[in-house]
């Protein structure tokens, strides 16, 4: 599978297979432990309510202050990159997430914690957009960028599930701030191979847009905030309805002051590929249902079926392991049948999952209700993300390549915090009852299994506006998918 793209004709940069091996490793790495941080945490989030005292709805800040802070500056991240170098501003980014989990794992108050998480989000959002960005720059167009685009995609939602498996396991043998303390090795490592094997980017003028990337950022953190608080505070709150007015009014200025700037933080003109639109809104709104699945299931495992965090975070590796083999057998498939079939059926796999997981009850078993949504689930993300990942960056000039990767993360990310968020609220309808004669604990797991299948109602909705939208997928001239010898050794 070659990927053509008469638009963005990249120089040779490749260095020797060695060294490029080497480059790749580091740059998957990278992806690995930022993609891994976002699910890490969600075994390890029971342990962290004992400990630290956090509410259900503001234990879900401990997921969404990272996912906020990645997410919404992402953008900013891509074009620092591009004005300042990609190498450069991936090793900074780098050097702040080690250091805010270095200092997070000493956490001894919520605040103290969610603060960390925020400021890790913020080294990912400048870490992030040079990883794809490195790859385009690295590997030249073809057969060698396909393989290497594949592993990129394949690690990154095999690395999502091994949060979850680590998570468990480092909970469960040492204590949740071991999840935090991680990161750290593995920081200093990148950051000691990144100036000896990857080369830095060609620079390129600009302007940073400061006030884009604080417009974006506060306004879908408004958002987020007034759907988490309409869980606990109601839907006719000041509070919730001020939160909505504030995230409305700032996006929408947002949007306003990027049709103006001439260096907008978010090129608009990347939304004009319809392909390229529908990739970006399908993982938007699909990332709502893996937020769910990773933030429930995680503690409805602990809570209701007694798991330990280490039995825990054994249990999603049945989805673990299906994502690589599932992404592998991706690209061998993409050639034959295209982007447009394969997101669809992912989209399908994922809604199907989701659907499944809205049985659950307090007296469900793993085996019998979540082990099977857990393949499909798997599956379905596979199946989705590789062709959404061609489709996101073919056809990109080179001056625009950092802010379409930041923008396909961010959308990822912000989506993810978004959905996690509104399915909350779902959820806290679904709990807020449960039978009288239930008492403790008894009342406590009914009323979880209760909010969790109502969770996955609303994530089944999603999942089939997501198919849906998979089904507008058509190739453009721009962005030809062909098939050559090379590639279909990938």
């Amino acid at each position: 599978m070659a990927i053509s793209s008469p638009t963005n004709q990249q120089p040779d940069v490749e260095e020797s297979g060695g060294r490029s091996g080497i480059a790749l490793a580091v740059i998957v790495a990278c992806r690995v432990i930022l993609l891994l941080d976002a699910t890490i945490v969600n075994i390890a989030l029971p342990s962290m309510q004992r400990g630290l005292g956090f509410s259900i709805e503001n234990l879900s800040w401990v997921v969404n202050a990272y996912a906020l802070a990645f997410g919404g500056l992402l953008l900013l991240g891509g074009r620092a990159g591009d004005i300042l170098g990609r190498r450069r501003v991936f090793m900074i980014g780098i050097l702040v997430f080690t250091a805010a989990s270095f200092v997070g794992g000493f956490a001894t108050t919520d605040w103290w914690l969610v603060a960390c998480r925020a400021v890790q989000g913020i080294g990912a959002a400048l870490a992030a957009p040079s990883t794809m960005s490195l790859i385009m720059t690295t590997f030249r167009e073809g057969p060698r960028r396909t393989r290497a685009l594949a592993l990129y995609g394949a690690t990154g939602v095999f690395g999502s599930a091994l949060g979850l498996i680590l998570g468990g396991l480092l909970t469960a043998t040492t204590s949740w701030r071991w999840v935090l303390f991680v990161n750290v090795p593995i920081g200093i490592i990148v950051l000691l191979l990144t100036p000896k094997y990857i080369v830095e980017s060609e620079k390129h003028s600009g302007r940073f847009d400061l006030g884009g990337a604080l417009l974006s950022t506060v306004g879908m953190g408004a958002l987020v905030y007034a759907f988490i608080n309409a869980s606990s505070g109601g839907w006719t709150a000041g509070q919730t309805i001020a939160a909505f007015a504030v995230g409305v009014v700032l996006l929408a200025a947002f949007l306003f002051t990027e049709s103006k700037v001439s260096k907008p933080i978010i090129p608009l003109r990347l939304f004009t590929d319809r392909n390229r639109s529908s990739a970006y809104l399908i993982l938007f709104l699909s990332a709502g249902a893996m937020g769910a699945v990773y933030f429930f299931l995680a503690q409805f495992v602990q809570n209701v079926l007694n798991l330990t965090p280490l039995l825990a975070g054994v249990g999603f590796l049945p989805m673990a392991a299906i994502m690589l083999p599932g992404s592998l057998l991706v690209t061998r498939l993409l050639p034959k049948f295209g982007a447009k079939k394969l997101a669809a059926l992912g989209a399908l796999l994922i809604t199907v999952a989701s659907l499944w997981l809205t049985q659950i009850t307090d007296t469900s078993d793993y085996f019998t209700n979540l082990f099977g949504p857990m393949v499909v689930f798997g599956f379905g993300l596979a199946f989705l993300t590789l062709p959404l990942t061609v489709i996101g960056v073919s056809g990109v000039a080179p001056e625009d390549a950092g802010a379409a990767s930041s923008l396909f993360n961010a959308t990822l990310q912000v989506g993810g915090s978004l959905g996690l968020s509104i399915l909350i609220a779902v959820y806290s309808v679904g709990a807020s009852t449960g039978p009288k004669s239930a008492t403790g604990k008894a009342l406590a797991d009914h009323m979880m299994a209760g909010g969790v299948s109502v969770a996955f109602v609303a994530a089944t909705v999603i999942g089939l506006i997501t198919l849906a939208l998979a089904l507008l997928i058509r190739t453009p001239p721009a962005a030809q998918v062909t098939v050559d010898d090379d590639a279909a050794e990938a």
